[in-house]
């Protein structure tokens, strides 16, 4: 392995380079304006998986945004890992708040800085890398194939039925998973379990026309005032959601579940300083960690309605909307939920206004068993490179593929991620360390060398 590292030594330059080829291209799948830039952006990729050492590299059409599938057989009886990584990212509002450019990738403080630095493009493209170093060296040890694709930052919409129409294409040990985070540099981890997600759209209209707000004010429902009551409704004083049924099938920590779970790292002190906030809050009963990693939540995640520009505009508006996202846990089926909020959201509306909720998307929670295999290849990769064992860990997030892929095809995805929580994902000035952009290259060959010998 010391020629692998040594080969990431030598052209870690370029590896960086042509990362941000990468990232200058504007790969936002929630707008329909960047749909060429989708295009572009897969046919890229798979022009640098087929310059790796790929023996077979293209671009599948889907429903939606297109899939990168690539693939190097070393022998037919050796162990297949899949990569999974998606290179779409989010939109970049308010660009205002962004200190440089989000698609003008730059290296300022040690770290990179640009939209998909981290999220995910960064970390996917240090799986290409992993790969090419350990062909350049003829160390590969397992077959690898790459699944790269457009639609993860939207739910996935159109990958389900696609992974089904090529479970062949896809068949494999284990999904191998660079989209998540550690808990610290210095205190590694390896994700072992994703909430799972419901997000909806609510549309509330009371009358036909925006209405001057002298004349009409006080006498007609104003549905921005209506959904804001509403919204504020779904949850209660102590930090639980008021849906009827929300927790049914959730499942409980038992106690010495919940102590080992305390048992990882966590200063509330600089969380809070960190975010710039001066208190948290959330379900009574329950630890921060605990909140974000096991326990469901809601949250609204845009809200509008009438005259939001510069100056002033006296207006009742006709609609008030809003986005709202509930992350689940085991054993919550988010479809079930959705229905549940479409329910009980339209029981919540007066007369005066009518109600239209949409499920725009969602998915299952994931639990990786730390006995697996494969995990236990991550954990001696990570422990290898950073000289520290990594502890399990229950993410807040979610990546909606992941329930799929075990549901379709019957594997375990391993979540073996290199983020930090000031990467700032999702948000104005996200960045990557290059430290981990170099070191996740090296952990990953790490894993395929512990993965062969586990299997």
């Amino acid at each position: 392995m010391e020629q692998v590292k040594k080969y990431i030594e030598e052209n870690k330059d370029r590896f960086l380079e042509e990362l941000f080829d990468v990232l200058r291209i504007p790969s936002v799948s929630a707008e329909s304006s960047h749909a060429d830039d989708m295009v572009r952006c897969a046919e890229h990729l798979c022009g640098a998986l087929r310059d790796a050492g790929a023996d077979r590299a293209e671009v599948m059409p889907t429903a939606g945004n297109p899939i990168v599938y690539a693939e190097k057989i070393v022998r037919p009886d050796a162990p297949t890992v899949l990569v999974y990584g998606h290179y779409d990212v989010m939109p970049v509002d308010p660009l205002s708040e962004w200190e440089t450019p989000p698609f003008e990738p730059v290296v300022r403080d040690g770290r990179i800085r640009a939209r998909g630095a981290n999220d995910d493009k960064g970390q996917s493209f240090m799986h290409v890398k992993a790969f090419e170093a350990m062909l350049r060296t003829d160390t590969l040890p397992c077959n690898v194939k790459f699944m790269l694709e457009g639609e993860e930052e939207i739910g996935s919409g159109s990958i389900s039925t696609w992974c089904g129409e090529h479970k062949e294409l896809l068949r494999s040990d284990v999904i191998l998973v660079s989209d998540t985070s550690l808990l610290s540099w210095k205190v590694p981890s390896i994700t072992c379990g994703l909430r799972g997600l419901c997000y909806v759209e609510v549309e509330v209209t009371g009358p036909d026309k925006d209405l001057h707000s002298g004349l009409y004010g006080g006498a007609v429902a104003n549905p921005v005032n209506v959904l804001s009551k509403m919204i504020a409704s779904l949850t209660d004083e102590a930090g639980r959601v008021t849906i009827p049924g929300f927790y049914d099938r959730v499942r409980e920590l038992s106690a010495s579940e919940r102590e080992d779970f305390g048992k990882a790292p966590f200063c509330e002190a600089a969380y809070k300083k960190s975010i710039g906030i001066a208190e948290v809050q959330g379900e009574q009963g329950y630890s921060t960690m605990e909140r974000t990693g096991v326990r469901p939540s809601l949250d609204v995640n845009g809200i509008w309605g009438g005259y939001t520009g510069e100056g002033a505009k006296t207006v009742i508006p006709s609609k008030a909307f809003a986005k709202i996202s509930m992350r689940l846990v085991p054993d919550q089926d988010y479809r079930e939920i959705g229905e549940r909020f479409a329910s009980h959201f339209r029981a919540l509306a007066p007369r005066s206004v009518r109600v239209e909720v949409r499920v725009l998307h969602g998915g299952y929670p994931y639990v990786c068993p730390t006995d697996l295999p494969a995990y236990r290849a991550a954990s001696k990769a990570v422990e290898k490179t950073f000289g520290r064992k990594p502890l399990p860990y229950y993410s807040g997030g979610s990546i909606p593929i992941i329930s799929t892929f075990e549901k379709q095809l019957g594997v375990k995805s391993v979540l073996m991620g290199f983020g930090l929580d000031e990467d700032a994902i999702h948000s104005p000035n996200e960045s990557y360390a290059l430290e981990n952009f170099y070191r996740g290259i090296e952990t990953i060959a790490w894993f395929y060398r512990y993965f062969a010998g586990e299997k």
